[in-house]
């Protein structure tokens, strides 16, 4: 694995910072009805997408996740104006503003989406996995899902198909605790996910997901394994959403307490502290990287505000078309 340098912390850093207010911005937003729909924010889960990159080559490696899906594609090489102008409707985002919050998607940069259907991206990760393995490309797919979409029975087939056909996919759930709003606890007898793997011999264990360089070491071991050719991993991200499910969420299943205790790990202040503890960087330095995102945050709201929404005609063009029906004009 590259090695994790002064360079890496300060990276870590600056994106994870990034990634965060963005979020909070967009919360913001969707308070002010500039949000349309749902909104599922990142707020706590910066580690499993920091420390995922680290271990990846974006050259040829790929992503498919749920609907908490709004820094993950920023992370890998999306412009953050265009991700935000999507969620905001406008014509300049990531699919014309036709997505939305919970379709964020580029095949330029390898991010193959957003899935509003739990646990429906589990099936298709391994699908695009299984096109990698046909074509010969050395790229490995990262398919997240959450604690709430390992109960559905896709996972199951995928985990079997998987693993008869090696196939060069890494499984991630990014358990957080809560699926939509219930706990682990109560949705099954035992509270360690990752022994789901256990049962088709699957490599699999428990990763602390509040940890970039503990998220970075197990990912770089299963994306190698599943490049290698010896198939599938299944990792259990332990992390926690500091948010809601989503916006609309009131959060009576835990106390404000719990949510405390859980900031005294987070990752972003786990990372400044090493970066602090080991001098990689002055106060000054770290004000100029808290300004830096500031501003990026700004530049991406003024972005999205400013852009204009879709023509109406897009609608139709994305849609529908057909030879002897000419009376929907297309320009797509």
């Amino acid at each position: 694995m590259k090695p994790i340098t002064k360079e890496v912390y300060l990276k870590w850093y600056e994106d994870m910072q990034f990634w965060r207010k963005f979020e909070d911005k967009l919360a913001a937003l969707y308070i002010q009805q500039k949000v349309r729909g749902f909104l599922h924010l990142y707020n706590g889960q910066e580690a499993v997408l920091a420390g995922a990159l680290h271990a990846m080559d974006l050259s040829k490696d790929k992503i498919i996740t749920a609907y908490r899906n709004h820094v993950q594609p920023i992370g890998m090489g999306v412009d953050p104006k265009r991700v935000m102008a999507e969620l905001l409707g406008k014509g300049t985002g990531t699919s014309q503003g036709l997505g939305g919050s919970m379709h964020i998607f580029s095949k330029e940069h390898g991010f193959y989406g957003g899935h509003g259907i739990v646990g429906g991206q589990i099936p298709l990760g391994a699908g695009i996995a299984f096109g990698d393995k046909y074509f010969n490309t050395g790229g490995v797919t990262l398919t997240y899902f959450g604690d709430g979409a390992a109960r559905q029975g896709s996972l199951h087939e995928t985990f079997n198909m998987a693993m008869n056909w090696k196939l060069p996919v890494v499984f991630i759930c990014e358990n957080n605790g809560y699926a939509m709003g219930t706990s682990v606890e109560r949705t099954a007898n035992h509270t360690d996910v990752w022994k789901l793997g256990l049962g088709y011999e699957m490599p699999c264990g428990p990763v602390d997901g509040m940890n970039p360089i503990k998220v970075a070491e197990a990912m770089y071991e299963a994306i190698e394994r599943a490049r290698r050719g010896d198939g599938p991993t299944f990792l259990e991200m332990k992390t926690y959403r500091y948010r809601g499910h989503s916006m609309s969420d009131a959060q009576h299943y835990r106390t404000k307490e719990e949510v405390e205790e859980y900031k005294k790990i987070d990752p972003i202040t786990q990372v400044l502290e090493v970066i602090k503890e080991k001098d990689f960087a002055t106060e000054a330095e770290i004000e100029a990287i808290d300004e830096r995102v500031k501003n990026l945050v700004a530049e991406c709201e003024k972005f999205a505000e400013d852009s204009p929404y879709p023509e109406l005609n897009v609608m139709y063009d994305v849609v529908y078309e057909q030879e002897n029906y000419p009376f929907l004009p297309h320009k797509l």
